[in-house]
């Protein structure tokens, strides 16, 4: 998810678009689209530092080496082609236009499989920087203008390697979901500015602010609610989804931008020149005309659609879960990719429209892969829907027994007499920081001849591949790393299912009971296997609030505690044993 979100950086491009003046901007616009540039770089820089260092972590020291310097040939290949022929008299920004956007493309293609990932993230940012010289390329400013923007392009960029180099890889979530907010605000940045110098292309800019306002908050809110600095929990207003229709309704009611020949309503004389195009906006309780020359109304209208966008992707972020953040993740990313989208529409600029659709639409099938993990609808998640598809009306089955406790000495025994032993990661792990231990835990095992493997729920943690990430970091050989539908029916022949940090993602329930909140969500069959550790703080239930009925099973055994001390106390006397 990284690179399509360093690719969303792309709207560094539409504030070029609209930037002028001198060493600083000459008017509102022009220094609306330098803020647009400022923000971008700082996106574009710190996603594909981002996407690297993820990439790096999967790297092992008999892996061939690799060669991506040599990718600065065929990107000074392309690059100074396109000048070449701008030099000659040739317009070839189309071509190199396209070709940025196959590079994208490929880039985002590329990271669908192990082999080629890491080719993703060169191929990506020579689509990047393609698109982004060929716009230098084509806006043909003054030597001031484009000093100015390697100022801006320079203070941000700086600013995102100094974020993304910074960060611990259990920080990766709600980092993600900051860059976010940072397309969102270039795209409200660029509408604005944009109308500003063009109000005829009114409908697009009211688009690209609305999708980037709320881009923005929600992003935020999820980045709060991921960084642990804001409530995880839903929160419920009476009347939430009212409240969302009449947000939404306001939205539409105070910008109401439509083009269309003629002059407004409360004019009644006939004209007395040719018609021609006027931009009617609904302000104020009446429809008022907005003359290209005068776009104060409209500005003040947009303007308005900002807050009340802001407002509306704040209450519809905060009223999802933490347990639904990381689809939460992706549609925030697919929101970017609408908003450079429109952004395309609105500047006649067919590389930000690709791009753009490109990145809205990864976004939204990677979310719809999420939720059908989870048997919900999208709807159900962004709407703060409690339950599945498949839940019924009744009551949840009551669950009867008693959890039986171990302690660290009687699982060190159970796990080295197995001959396979399957790990489930959950969040626990990395919120404990316990990646490491485990790693060590699992290359004694191995070493003993035990087969260990680790089975990962595609929604296990806080965004998409955030554990397998964890594990690479850790030094865990992603080979045996393996997805639930990839491992599922290994657990009837498995001695040992070790489960650390994990609860929804385990829940028999989800099988069992058609009444549960959880009825129907693709789980991870654990308690198949002969003996079943589950590793907790405690008993209470995980972030979906539903009981497990693992937990009281005849082979379920609770090792309770804090996972960073468990688990080294396990890694300890397994090495202890070995010796």
């Amino acid at each position: 998810m990284s690179v399509t979100n360093a690719i969303s950086g792309m709207t560094a491009a539409g504030g070029m678009l609209i930037m002028g003046g001198g060493l600083l901007p000459g008017n509102t616009a022009q220094a609306l689209g330098a803020a647009a540039v400022a923000l971008s770089s700082v996106n574009l820089a710190g996603g594909f530092i981002l996407t690297n260092r993820m990439l790096e972590m999967f790297r092992r020291p008999t892996d061939p080496p690799e060669y991506t310097h040599y990718y600065f040939v065929p990107a000074a290949v392309s690059v100074g082609g396109y000048f070449a022929t701008k030099a000659i008299g040739v317009d070839t920004v189309g071509m190199a236009y396209v070709a940025s956007g196959v590079m994208c493309i490929g880039g985002i293609a590329a990271m669908s499989d192990m082999k080629t990932s890491r080719i993703a993230n060169p191929i990506a940012m020579m689509g990047v920087t393609t698109g982004l010289a060929a716009t230098l390329g084509a806006i043909q400013q003054t030597p001031e203008v484009y000093a100015q923007i390697a100022a801006c392009t320079g203070i941000g960029a700086a600013a995102g390697f100094s974020i993304a180099r910074g960060l611990a890889p259990t920080q990766l979530p709600e980092t993600v979901a900051l860059f976010h907010s940072l397309v969102g605000a270039a795209a409200v940045t660029t509408s604005i500015g944009s109308y500003m110098m063009d109000p005829h292309h009114a409908a697009t800019a009211w688009i690209g602010t609305f999708i980037g306002a709320v881009t923005v908050t929600g992003s935020l809110v999820a980045y709060g609610k991921l960084a642990g600095k804001l409530d995880s929990g839903a929160l419920a207003l009476p009347g939430k989804d009212a409240i969302n229709i009449g947000m939404l309704g306001a939205n539409l009611a105070c910008l109401g931008c439509v083009t269309r020949p003629g002059r407004p309503r409360d004019q009644t004389r006939a004209p007395s020149h040719r018609p021609r195009r006027t931009l009617t906006v609904w302000c104020a309780g009446r429809y008022v005309m907005v003359d290209p020359a005068n776009t104060s109304a409209g500005v003040m209208a947009l303007s308005g659609t900002t807050v009340l966008a802001g407002a509306l992707g704040w209450h519809i972020t905060a009223s999802i879960g933490g347990a639904d953040m990381p689809v939460c993740i992706t549609v925030l990313n697919s929101y970017s990719g609408w908003a450079l989208c429109a952004e395309g529409f609105m500047l006649d600029n067919s590389l930000l429209t690709t791009v753009g659709s490109l990145i809205g639409a990864s976004g939204a099938i990677l979310s719809y892969i999420m939720c059908v993990a989870m048997n919900r609808s999208l709807t159900n998640v962004l709407f703060g829907g409690y339950g599945t598809s498949a839940t019924g009306k009744g009551a949840a089955k009551k669950i009867e027994g008693e959890a039986t406790v171990t302690d660290v000495d009687s699982v060190v025994e159970m796990i080295n007499a197995a001959k396979s032993v399957i790990i489930v990661p959950g969040y626990g792990v990395a919120v404990a920081k316990a990646q490491y231990d485990i790693a060590e835990l699992v290359s004694v095992l191995r070493a003993k001849g035990i087969n260990v493997r680790f089975g990962i729920h595609p929604v296990a943690g806080r965004m998409p591949g955030q554990l397998n990430v964890l594990l690479a970091e850790a030094g865990v050989p992603y080979d045996v790393v393996l997805e639930m539908d990839e491992i599922n029916d290994d657990f009837e022949e498995t001695d040992v299912a070790l489960c650390i940090g994990a609860n929804d993602t385990i829940n028999s329930a989800a099988l069992d009971d058609p009444n549960s909140v959880i009825a129907g969500m693709p789980v991870l069959h654990v308690w198949k296997a002969r003996e079943v550790v589950v590793m907790k703080r405690s008993l209470a239930a995980g972030y979906a609030d539903v009981e497990n009925p693992v937990f009281f099973n005849e082979n379920t055994k609770m090792l309770l505690g804090n996972a960073k001390d468990t688990c080294e106390q396990l890694k300890t006397k397994t090495k202890e044993l070995a010796q």
